[in-house]
């Protein structure tokens, strides 16, 4: 049988008068399906309030509320290729949260995270776990409870963090590298105090939704009201409003000792201040939005990437598991032409750099061979007879021996 959601808030003290009627907006807001309205209140201090609001919200932000799009597999479906590192991490679940269980308790928790990831997992296939995922699932794991966990990880899966599961770390890059523009936009001089670190510092909690790097159950759950209420590029804003808020602490450390910086960088602050970083995070946001960075930040991101396919949040509630399937294999197509063409300029560089003449006209012969052995662009013959003009002109000149 499987366990319940955790029976209680996280919170210990009864909810205020205020507390109160907010809770009754979100619910109503629930009932007429008012997405907006709940984006909004998710914003504000203290989310959602609590853990029974969580389990009626949740899936509306996500619009999985009906569960009907997921394809569920047979007790028969293939065992996904990521299963055995799954099973290595849930193990290693459960660490900080919820306290004071019994181990029997854990351990049936452990293996109700471990059916969440693999129903995901085998219901699409092409989807490659990464460690910390688990972290992630966690979380929804002890707010909805596992049945409903399954259909809001889907979901959550392809259509939001669709980017971490892909077959190279190129689509979460694409997220690391919003964060130094961020920066720049919103505090130069920080910027360039921090220009020669590179912004993998930022990777596990952004590739987790800083679950693997917050310890308190209430304060990741509140987070979440926040990031599943936003589109996908909020959590590096996030992440640029930390950086800044530590702006201080930051420039006391000099530029040339990246390894301290490295390892502040990569510590969120404790305490952390949740409901103010939204806020500024909000404002960030507003004065600088993904489309206004600097350094074409935006524009080299991929039109498969969710964050631009979450940028418009009427359009994402629309949005379906086929269509984030095709979109991951858009991007994953896209990923591997790159990568391609990449390998094929390295060799490029490579035999011109080996052949290198002291004249450019020499250099332009041999960079025809090239351009045309690497593109198909005409017959062997063809190639030959590039060959033979750019070094019959060449030897006119002087510039090879006969």
């Amino acid at each position: 049988m499987s366990l319940p959601p955790l029976s209680a808030s996280w919170r210990d003290e009864p909810l205020t008068r205020d507390e109160r009627d907010k809770v009754q907006n979100i619910l109503q807001a629930c009932k007429d399906r008012d997405r907006k309205t709940l984006c909004e209140l998710a914003a504000t201090n203290d989310g959602l309030v609590e853990d029974e609001v969580r389990r009626i919200a949740w899936p509306i932000l996500l619009s999985c509320e009906g569960a009907g799009d997921i394809a569920l597999p047979d007790t028969k479906a293939a065992v996904h290729r990521d299963e055995d590192q799954v099973q290595l991490d849930v193990n290693r679940s459960f660490v900080y949260y919820p306290a004071g269980e019994p181990e029997k308790t854990k351990d049936n928790r452990k293996g109700e995270l471990s059916h969440v990831i693999t129903t995901v997992l085998r219901a699409h296939p092409m989807l490659h776990y990464f460690q910390g995922y688990h972290d992630i699932v966690q979380v929804f794991l002890l707010v909805l409870g596992a049945e409903a966990a399954v259909p809001a990880v889907a979901r959550l899966s392809l259509l939001r963090i669709r980017d971490f599961m892909l077959p190279t770390m190129s689509g979460t890059e694409s997220h690391l590298h919003l964060l130094p523009a961020i920066l720049y936009a919103a505090d130069a001089e920080l910027y360039h105090h921090l220009s020669q670190s590179q912004p993998f510092f930022a990777l596990p909690a952004i590739l987790t939704l800083y679950a693997h790097d917050i310890e308190e159950y209430g304060v990741i759950a509140r987070l979440f009201d926040f990031l599943l209420a936003s589109e996908a590029a909020v959590p590096v804003y996030l992440f640029a409003t930390i950086v800044i808020s530590r702006k201080r602490q930051l420039l006391e450390i000099e530029a040339d000792e990246p390894d301290m910086l490295h390892v502040t960088l990569t510590r969120l602050p404790k305490p952390l201040d949740l409901d103010g970083l939204i806020q500024r995070t909000l404002t960030i946001f507003r004065e600088h939005p993904p489309e206004g960075l600097p350094s074409r930040a935006w524009s080299r991101v991929s039109r498969y990437s969710v964050l631009k396919t979450t940028h418009d949040m009427q359009r994402l509630a629309t949005q379906s598991l086929p269509e984030g399937e095709a979109m991951y294999t858009k991007h994953a197509e896209e990923i591997k032409r790159a990568e391609e063409w990449k390998r094929r300029r390295q060799r490029m560089q490579q035999i011109a750099k080996r052949y290198k003449r002291p004249s450019q006209l020499a250099g332009a012969a041999i960079m025809a061979v090239i351009i045309a052995y690497w593109f198909g662009s005409g017959s062997g013959q063809a190639v030959l007879q590039i060959v033979h003009r750019a070094t019959r002109q060449a030897n006119k000149l002087g510039v090879i021996d006969s």
